[in-house]
């Protein structure tokens, strides 16, 4: 069984060398790899989130799919498509908003940024805040689940919403499974091997910080101009270089082989000038840049060829996604009528199923380390664990409290209490919480 592995791309603005190295390159290498299944898709319903200029959403639309087919993407081997040529993705963010606490999205680093902006700010804390930005995580949870996808490769700074899509995936088939796991379970892949590419003056290159390197638009002389504002140090030729304090090294880094890149490395330490340096990174680049960007002006010249292939992408996309979302919704009841059986009285008098009173959520955090929550049946959070560096320990501890919370467990000291189990501090929670956790957990009797 092949890997189906998951990556979309805002269409908000347009691609730089930073993009380019960081997702681009490696993500076409990746999905090279026989033993892969690759989904890449554009995210335009993202990015009316960040954007409402609707030619800058169209343009780059446009710029991202040239950028990724002129970069060597092959829409025969990899499923290639528009997230808004995908009714389904909406549908089913839809039924996933509605399983979806809201603790769970006031959460959200990006909401709770906002919030704390306009704090600081001495505005109303949600002024400004779109539903959009809100619920932003389910519907990346509705990109990742509509097609099963086992892996996402994200940066850290997205780790948290893979943890969403896992928790909501997790309720969803809770609720509506009936004992088929409908949603897997998606992990983060987190490529250490990934450049991060600096930018002119140093920082993450990033058009925030209006420091990035043109990919493709202004040709050579525009990437040509832009290496020679890359910022160095004071040091005059003949002088040695520090080649671990130069972004102009990293960057060279990024495209050269390991042997040019100590031969670099050794002329900047004998005292390699920084014009000279910055010649020497550009024609690196360039050598790699020409050919692509050769097709990319190519393609953005003939739209309609790259408009051919989207919808064939589409099309390989929807075969999946059509029946996908029907079964999704004869599980949530949203059936044909001649799929409806009337209930007999005896199936009528039957108790209703128990509310549930709790739920565990486990995962993995950003350091490695191993952790679970505890949910009450408005998932509200009651406590987080500690971390655990062993996965097997957590869950040990995790399935030994879903059997039932002893008063012994729990230390009282002031405002706050701690639940130890066989000398493990599990977590610290204020007083006035414990008694809503033996709600939840029932304390069992000895």
């Amino acid at each position: 069984m092949k890997t189906r592995v998951l990556t979309g791309i805002t269409t908000s603005g347009t691609p730089h060398l930073g993009n380019y190295a960081g997702a681009i390159r490696p993500s076409i290498q990746a999905s090279l790899r026989p033993d892969t299944e690759s989904y890449y898709f554009l995210a335009d319903y993202h990015a009316l989130v960040k954007c409402d200029d609707p030619r800058r959403v169209a343009r780059s639309r446009l710029e991202i799919a040239a950028t990724w087919l002129a970069a060597g993407l092959d829409p025969e081997h990899v499923v290639f498509y528009r997230q808004s040529d995908i009714p389904e993705i909406p549908e089913l963010c839809w039924m996933l908003t509605c399983v979806t606490g809201k603790g769970l999205m006031n959460r959200a680093h990006a909401y709770k940024a906002s919030v704390d902006a306009n704090e600081e700010k001495q505005l109303d804390p949600d002024d400004g805040i779109t539903m959009g930005l809100f619920s932003y995580p389910i519907l990346m949870t509705a990109d990742i689940l509509m097609f099963n996808a086992h892996q996402v490769p994200v940066g850290r700074d997205q780790i948290q919403h893979l943890e969403m899509a896992r928790d909501i995936a997790q309720r969803f088939n809770n609720l509506y499974g009936d004992g088929d796991e409908l949603f897997v379970m998606p992990d983060v892949f987190i490529d250490e091997n990934v450049a991060t590419l600096p930018g002119l003056d140093g920082r993450k290159m990033s058009k925030s910080y209006d420091n990035t390197i043109p990919l493709f638009e202004g040709g050579e002389q525009a990437l040509k101009n832009a290496i020679n504002r890359i910022v160095t140090d004071s040091s005059l030729p003949g002088e040695p270089k520090d080649p671990d304090a130069s972004h102009l090294y990293s960057l060279y880094q990024a495209f050269a082989s390991s042997e040019q890149t100590q031969t670099f490395r050794q002329e900047l330490l004998a005292g390699l000038a920084w014009g000279d340096a910055k010649e020497q990174l550009f024609e690196l680049i360039a050598a790699e840049l020409a050919p692509m960007r050769e097709r990319y002006h190519a393609l953005m010249a003939a739209p309609e060829q790259v408009e051919e292939i989207l919808q064939e992408g589409a099309r390989k996309a929807r075969a999946y996604a059509v029946p996908f979302i029907e079964k999704l919704r004869h599980a949530v009841g949203l059936r044909q009528a001649s799929a409806v059986r009337l209930a007999t009285d005896a199936e009528a008098d039957e108790a209703p199923k128990p509310k549930p009173t709790h739920r565990f959520v486990s995962f993995r955090d950003e350091d490695g380390t191993f952790r679970f929550r505890l949910y009450d049946a408005d998932e509200e959070e009651l406590f987080l664990s500690e971390p655990f560096s062993d996965p097997k320990r957590a869950g040990y501890v995790m399935r030994s409290l879903q059997q039932g919370l002893l008063d012994e467990w729990i230390v009282e000291d002031n405002d706050t209490a701690t639940i130890v189990f066989e000398e493990i501090v599990v977590c610290r929670l204020p007083r006035e919480r414990i008694a809503a956790v033996q709600q939840c957990l029932q304390v069992v009797e000895e």
